[in-house]
């Protein structure tokens, strides 16, 4: 093994487009996979694989699209080991291909049915034909974890020889312990340029690439938010974090990573954990007020790298655990000032809230500011009357406001009712309110037919944020409601009116 501290560069591979939408319910469409693939471009990932030319018509035409985006990655096509795979993928204009290869004796004697000799033959002619139509060629020996590894050796040596430009070790189940890892990649690296491909059946992706690349390998396989079959891929976010706060070794651009963990997150449904490393919610989010109290005094005290680093920005959430020094920093930033007798008892009604098991928002926050100051606040903007109309073609809604006094109706369409509702909204607060969603999910649903459901925003205006949720039975009527409460806030101070749109 080699010290990562003295790896000086690390390669991703991202197969998000191929091997991550192989996670169950995941379909991507071909404006979502250009999307993708334009996001990662950005994020300086070095291979993108675009899919499996072999899929489809549909499949093929997306990994065109890719193909043809001018992006500075290395684009690629998944390939089986028949020659067709291949000529699909030429015809997609893609710069390489990454040849899938059995290498397991379950593989190559139950799964394709042939010999090892024969196998080996069958890969040297497929990689010199790729070679010779000038294509970049990965050969990937699938199932390589539980593979002969004096097979899996000559497999591979042999695909470097016929002209490969590398090979990668698979972990195709996540059968594999570090050990392990160590063990193949180690020979593999002395034959030429080694990949790693791991999945974290057995929790131990992250690990198994770490160990791997300490082994020899210098480009990783994987995927933005670890999604992908089973218990999914490694996460290519924590490899690269891992690698730079603890080696100081360079890979994707990190400031980038939590827009493209949204983004994926939302393109295939499959929500971030709120305690995932890196890109969860509470990542860099902060209530006991012993952790809260320390993070005033000194922002590295409970944290192990700044939020800046990946595209984040720190929170101090309030809830039971709360203490005086968080919840006085959330009403500075609100630019609230209270007695220390008035703190006390916002402190207390927090907590109280708290203890019956709910977030407190922001707009709860200040809602008990105002009781216990006594400062009543005039509403600016208001919900009057909302219609929603779905199962059509065209889900549509309109919206009643009260804006300063005044009322305003507005209809938009949408992808649905709640997005025709919203939009119907910010239409009619009109561009001076200048106000940006930055996340919206769903806290919470109770059971039965008259299911109450929860939802939770949070917008920004300017430097300004908060986080406002709003209950009802009808979840585009909650949506609104949340978006016209937290606009309400943002805009109390403003001393500018909100004119409407001509």
């Amino acid at each position: 093994m080699r010290a990562l501290s003295d790896v000086g560069e690390v390669q991703f591979l991202d197969t998000t487009l191929r091997d991550g939408e192989q996670a169950p319910g995941v379909s991507l469409t071909p404006d979502d996979k250009a999307d993708i693939a334009r996001s990662l471009d950005a994020a300086r990932i070095d291979v993108i694989e675009a899919g499996s030319a072999c899929t489809g018509p549909g499949e093929r035409e997306t990994i065109s699209r890719v193909a043809g985006l001018d992006l500075d990655g290395t684009v690629t096509s998944f390939c089986r080991g028949i020659r067709n795979d291949i000529d699909l993928a030429l015809d997609c204009g893609v710069d390489g291909i990454n040849l899938v290869v059995p290498a397991s004796d379950k593989h190559v004697e139950q799964k394709v049915g042939t010999s090892k000799s024969e196998n080996v033959e069958n890969t040297v002619e497929l990689v010199e034909y790729a070679a010779d139509h000038g294509l970049w060629v990965e050969v990937i020996g699938e199932d390589g974890s539980r593979a002969d590894l004096d097979y899996l050796e000559e497999l591979l040596g042999a695909a470097v020889e016929a002209g490969a430009d590398r090979i990668c070790w698979a972990d195709t189940v996540g059968h594999a312990t570090p050990d392990r890892a160590l063990e193949c990649v180690s020979r593999l690296s002395d034959l030429g340029p080694v990949s790693t491909h791991t999945h974290d059946d057995l929790g131990l992706a992250v690990t198994n690439a770490l160990v791997s690349i300490a082994a020899g390998a210098d480009l990783v396989h994987g995927t933005i938010n670890g999604i992908g079959e089973r218990a999914g891929n490694v996460a290519l976010e924590e490899i690269a974090i891992a690698l730079d706060h603890g080696y100081g070794v360079e890979s994707m651009a990190l400031t980038e990573v939590y827009d493209l963990a949204q983004l994926i997150a939302n393109r295939t449904g499959i929500p971030l954990a709120p305690n995932k490393a890196v890109v969860g919610e509470n990542a860099f989010t902060h209530e006991s007020g012993i952790h809260t109290d320390g993070t005033l005094k000194d922002d590295s005290m409970y944290e192990p790298y700044p939020p800046e680093k990946v595209g984040r920005e720190r929170r101090l959430a309030l809830g039971k655990h709360a203490g005086r020094a968080g919840v006085e920093a959330a009403l500075d930033e609100h630019d609230v000032e209270v007695t220390d007798d008035q703190l006390s008892e916002i402190v207390s009604r927090v907590k109280e809230i708290g203890d019956r098991g709910k977030r407190v928002t922001d707009a709860d926050l200040l809602t008990i500011a105002d009781e216990v100051t006594g400062d009543a606040r005039d509403r600016r903007v208001e919900l009057l009357g909302l219609t929603a109309v779905s199962g059509s073609d065209t889900p549509t809604a309109s919206v009643r406001l009260a804006v300063d006094g005044e009322e305003r109706k507005e209809a938009a369409v949408g992808s649905g009712p709640v997005d025709a509702a919203m939009n119907a909204a910010e239409v009619a607060l009109s561009h001076t309110a200048d106000a940006t969603l930055e996340d919206y999910h769903v806290d919470a649903i109770t059971g039965g037919t008259d299911a109450l459901v929860t939802v939770e925003i949070e917008m920004s205006r300017g430097d300004d944020h908060v986080v406002v949720s709003a209950s009802d039975s009808d979840i585009t009527r909650a949506s609104v409601r949340a978006m016209v409460d937290a606009m309400d806030r943002l805009v109390a101070d403003d001393e500018d009116p909100l004119v409407a749109d001509d």
